[in-house]
């Protein structure tokens, strides 16, 4: 078991490849949920990231705790588009697809 602190856990945001949906969520691997959402995406489609194609990364957030990451999930939903692209805009405001670029921890 890991010592209390050491976890790894991320909200991100996704998008479609037009980048009009935005997408929203939690994990503690990164690359291993956007290859989830790539493939669900291309096969039976019954999440909301599957059904509008969601899996390409935008933005992201390393948390130690999934309760700050939980906490910080929900806020962001809670927010207006306009403050999520504000968000996105602040470290990619090109909105490059960061897929590739994923740290690991």
């Amino acid at each position: 078991m890991k010592p209390i602190g050491t976890h790894n856990y991320f909200v991100y945001i996704i998008t479609n490849q037009n980048k009009t949906v935005l997408y929203t969520g939690v994990t503690n691997d990164l690359s291993a949920r956007l290859y989830q959402h790539e493939q669900e995406s291309k096969t039976l489609k019954k999440t909301f990231a599957g059904k509008y194609n969601c899996y390409n990364l935008l933005y992201s957030e390393h948390f130690d705790y999934i309760e700050h990451a939980i906490d910080r999930e929900k806020e962001i939903k809670g927010w207006s588009r306009k403050k999520k692209h504000d968000l996105i805009n602040s470290v990619n405001p090109e909105w490059r697809f960061l897929n590739d670029e994923i740290e690991q921890y």
